[in-house]
């Protein structure tokens, strides 16, 4: 098992990947036992020629998206830490060793390079990718009670036992929100280590697009909501429909009722009782898969304990 593996996600990065590689060889000469990894997917230029020549190993996942990328790279590679980096040289490579000393000496199971608390926004040029950045951290922050401080980040350090018991289920850009999120919902350690950013170099260009992308990650964060905190969720909702049931009634069926004897808008009577026991099924079903979730949580910190053993059976082969 290596002590370190680096992992760079590449799709079309010849501007900056040999430099991406050497920076990593650099800051990590005094690390034994570590590996530079770059996965290529589907480049059309010489990013793969490139890392080869800078001394990576080049391996390929021919299925389009960042997530498909890191879901092959976590089932891969054994290693006591992982270290994520874009090929795009946004990143200080300086910050690995003491991300990777996070991981290896103080157990925690993701370390997240927090660009929005430093250049990040005197750096980057493009437009409303800062203004999503705040939103999509303000939501998670909000909705889950967490404290990460860069949701989209696409520099972290992982711990062995993060890694082979995520279950990677995005397939784009939208994969660092749901670590994130996943993180936050099992009660892993997560911390916050500032970085310098510094914004693509001239001739390199972004493949995340600020709409379409945004409004992935968006829907995610209400998908993963919905799945991990599901009686929240209904309970909103079922409150919502019991309280616009109650308005309803109490003007259009209840006060003229008691005026006249008699029911004169039979149709809201109906509308209504059909919310009000849509609500009362919203807050029971929040509470089945509330317990659901419950077990699953509980099953979580089995899969940690089997890969602990996992990985001290590597260690001692």
């Amino acid at each position: 098992m290596e002590n370190l593996a680096i992992l760079i996600p590449c799709y079309n990065e010849e501007k900056t990947i040999e430099k991406v590689v050497n920076d990593c060889k650099s800051a990590t000469r005094n690390i034994k036992n570590t590996t530079i990894y770059v996965y290529d997917n589907n480049s059309t230029d010489r990013t793969v020629e490139l890392a080869k020549k800078a001394g990576a190993v080049v391996r390929y996942q021919y299925k389009q998206g960042k997530g498909n990328v890191i879901r092959k790279m976590f089932h891969e590679i054994e290693a006591k830490c992982y270290i994520m980096i874009d090929g795009d040289d946004t990143y200080p490579t300086e910050d690995i060793p003491k991300m990777a000393e996070y991981i290896l000496k103080q157990d925690y199971d993701m370390v997240v390079g927090d660009r929005l608390s430093s250049s990040y926004f005197d750096e980057n040029k493009r437009p409303f990718h800062g203004i999503g950045n705040k939103l999509v951290r303000g939501s998670i922050n909000f909705f889950f009670k967490t404290d990460i401080r860069d949701i989209m980040t696409g520099y972290r350090a992982f711990s062995y036992n993060f890694v082979k018991t995520y279950p990677v289920l995005s397939h784009g850009f939208e994969i660092e929100t749901e670590m994130s999120i996943f993180a936050t919902v099992n009660n892993l350690s997560v911390k916050n280590h500032v970085i310098e950013y510094r914004d693509r170099p001239e001739g390199s260009n972004s493949k995340l697009n600020t709409f379409s992308d945004g409004f992935k990650v968006l829907r995610l964060i209400f998908t993963l909501y919905r799945n991990y905190k599901p009686l929240n969720f209904y309970g909103a909702l079922a409150l919502l429909l019991i309280i616009l049931a109650i308005g309803f009634f109490i003007p259009n069926v209840w006060i003229p009722y008691e005026a006249t004897g008699k029911v004169l808008n039979m149709p809201t009577l109906v509308v209504c009782g059909f919310c009000f026991i849509a609500g009362i099924i919203s807050f029971y079903s929040g509470l089945m898969l509330d317990s659901t979730q419950r077990k699953e949580r509980r099953e979580y910190e089995f899969r940690l304990q089997e890969a602990e053993w996992n990985k001290k059976d590597i260690v001692e082969k």
